[in-house]
């Protein structure tokens, strides 16, 4: 738990990114830059704030895709159902019996609800809440449960007790810069989105900047490097939470089967993953890239065909893939 007026400090790292430009094409993180840097900016009437994680820790290791390059790389998360739906729920029930707990004893109270979705600095939070602390990749790093945790908050208008703020814990180890595949860390604990391969294959609406296109290699929605080789993942457990535990998406794929979605085939496929929020074309664009790098040049035909897209950016990017595989078969 975090008392909201004692966070504010997070507002000059947040100022340092977006000044630096380090946000890329996510204009949202400039225009959002007060709300974001204090939780009574958001919601003038919050006290406290309940910060809540879930753990997704991975069966197997998840860099092991990035030996297929046939095969598409899809990051952790995006394997399962998007936790978007699957935590608010849980805050959602937990938040109801906050309201309810606090009636029975005639206090007023009031919740609001969460997830990732809203100008929240969710990390930070869950930092000052004792949940972990953020490492020198600026993801939330927890004792018990390593890297791979989601994290959703409920705002309310009781008074609770505040928790400890945990230490950090990263020392002299910098496994996760050392393997980012794009050198997205400009120093440790800061990320310049504009070369991580989860803003480019997510966020970044247009044609791939051609230096990352090589280093991306089969990841085409999100990249887990950072994440996976972190030490404490020594800790981490499987997800056990069932919507979790359970992928909606195999960990192999061939490039093959995504390259022949449309738009109709994609959103069949991607129902109710978080793959869907990017649209057929950025995903198909992704998928081109990958191929360019996957030496496969059984998948030129499809590529060729690709190439007459009606969307800009999947011709241009097939186009590439065309060049590359020509010249592994040459």
């Amino acid at each position: 738990m975090v008392r909201a007026n004692t966070v504010s400090a997070t507002a000059d790292g947040l100022k340092a990114f977006v000044d630096a430009g380090y946000h890329g094409s996510m204009a949202w993180m400039a225009e959002t830059l007060e709300r974001r840097s204090a939780p009574k900016s958001l919601w003038a009437d919050v006290k406290s704030i309940v910060v809540l994680s879930m753990n997704y820790g991975p069966e197997t290791d998840p860099l092991e895709i990035l030996e297929k390059p046939d095969q598409a790389a899809l990051s952790v998360y995006a394997r399962h159902r998007d936790y978007h739906d699957v935590i608010k729920g849980r805050l959602k029930t937990l938040a109801a019996k906050m309201v309810a707990r606090a009636r029975q004893g005639n206090e007023a109270c009031d919740v609001k609800v969460f997830v990732d979705t809203a100008p929240v600095m969710e990390k930070p939070l869950a930092h000052r809440a004792g949940l972990g602390w953020q490492g020198k990749h600026t993801n939330l790093v927890s004792r018990d449960f390593g890297s791979w945790l989601f994290l959703g908050s409920i705002f309310t208008t009781l008074d609770l007790d505040h928790d400890t703020p945990e230490t950090d814990h990263c020392g002299s180890c910098r496994n996760c810069m050392d393997a980012c595949p794009t050198d997205a860390f400009p120093a440790p604990y800061r990320l310049d989105a504009r070369r991580c391969i989860s803003y480019l294959t997510i966020e970044h609406a247009g044609p791939i900047p051609h230096e990352f296109r090589k280093p991306m290699g089969n990841r085409i929605y999100g990249c887990d490097d950072c994440l996976a080789v972190c030490p404490w993942n020594k800790f981490a457990q499987q997800a056990r939470e069932a919507k979790l535990a359970a992928p909606a998406q195999p960990e192999s794929i061939a490039l093959a089967d995504f390259l022949a979605l449309d738009d109709a085939a994609f959103r069949t496929r991607f129902s109710g993953s978080p793959v869907k929020r990017i649209g057929r074309n950025r995903f198909i664009r992704n998928c081109l890239i990958a191929a360019g790098n996957s030496q496969t040049v059984a998948l030129i035909p499809q590529i060729r065909d690709l190439a007459q897209d009606r969307d800009n950016v999947v011709a241009e990017a097939a186009d590439w893939a065309l060049n590359e595989l020509k010249e592994t078969s040459s």
